[in-house]
């Protein structure tokens, strides 16, 4: 029967070097010297050799697999995940750090209890070869239950009780530091905000973020009505918002739906955006740009910090990285037209 092939020693053949010294380098091992790496690599690529994924793991303990986790969306998950564009940005930073680093992705809901138990047993028995974890529940056990199995995990946002994981995050408050100057910058004086679940770090950190820098202005009492990160809580608050306080002249919604919302109350109410109410949201979403009009906001780097998170989590699967990492980016204000 003919070979389907080429073979590892068609390209030792090519490099001139021995079959095990390729074997070396198809599987990652060190201890090979880069300049004979490289001629391996070249080889490789002159031959079309593609390695036995499964010979591979036999040598490397590996799946190249890595598993990307929702966690703690419960029965919306669908209505939660798939109409918030932050989750798309999310697969899309990690899917192009995997791809590009010949990994693939697995995707995990573990919406209940439940649902945790079978990812982590799924993990334990070498399905993948580490987590990545995007949790909606603020208390969510499922870190702590990956690191108790150990299983190399990374999150996307602080943990709220922990410093023993890895994550990625931003710098929330410095953003709404932002927001809030630029809102002052163009003249508001009568400025409300939109705040999310406060037992959410990152939201709380949006709204101290916000009060600080007006307290430094002066304005001690900001109006504050929460939203719950979609159009219509933040539709719902501004309309709360307005009907307290008639004469807000700006506003700053913790994302960018709900300043979507917020957009569309105040169209319904007359005022004119930015000339009678400013607008700035956060996170820079296509929402952002599909808005009337396109939004003022504070952008996070959302697929950069994904693929920040891969990296992590890659560093740790080889063992280069052994502490608990975290990664903060830095926030940008993106000027348009609502403010």
């Amino acid at each position: 029967m003919s070979r389907t092939g080429p073979t590892l020693e068609d390209v030792a053949r090519q490099a001139g070097v021995s079959r095990a010294t390729v074997s070396r380098v198809v599987n990652g091992i060190r201890n090979v010297d880069p300049d004979i790496q490289e001629l391996v690599r070249h080889a490789i690529e002159q031959t079309g050799y593609r390695p036995n994924r499964a010979a591979r793991s036999l040598v490397t303990q590996r799946t190249e697999t890595v598993a990307l986790i929702i966690s703690g969306a419960g029965d919306t998950f669908a209505s939660r995940v798939f109409a918030d564009p932050f989750f798309g940005r999310v697969v899309s930073g990690v899917f192009g750090y995997l791809r590009s680093h010949a990994m693939h992705p697995v995707l995990l809901v573990a919406e209940s209890d439940a649902a945790r138990e079978q990812v982590v047993d799924y993990l334990s028995q070498g399905s993948a070869d580490g987590a990545l974890v995007v949790s909606i529940q603020v208390c969510d056990p499922l870190p702590q239950m990956l690191v108790a199995a150990r299983i190399p995990v990374v999150l996307f946002a602080r943990p709220e009780h922990t410093d023993d994981v890895s994550h990625v995050d931003l710098a929330h408050a410095e953003g709404a530091r932002l927001a809030a100057e630029h809102l002052l910058a163009r003249g508001c004086r009568r400025i409300a905000t939109i705040s999310a679940p406060q037992s959410i770090p990152a939201a709380r950190d949006r709204l101290d973020g916000f009060r600080a820098a007006l307290a430094s202005a002066g304005m001690a009492d900001v109006p504050s009505a929460e939203g719950k990160f979609t159009v219509d809580s933040g539709a719902a608050a501004m309309a709360e918002l307005l009907d307290g306080h008639p004469d807000v002249d700006g506003v700053f919604a913790a994302n960018d739906l709900m300043a979507q919302g917020a957009c569309q109350v105040l169209r319904e109410r007359g005022r004119r955006i930015p000339d009678d109410v400013a607008v700035v949201g956060f996170d820079d979403s296509s929402v952002a740009t599909t808005c009337r009009p396109p939004l003022t906001t504070v952008r996070q780097p959302v697929e950069k910090m994904a693929g920040a998170m891969a990296r992590l989590l890659s560093e740790h699967i080889q063992g280069t990285r052994t502490r608990p990492t975290s990664v903060i980016f830095d926030a940008e204000l993106v000027v348009r037209e609502s403010a």
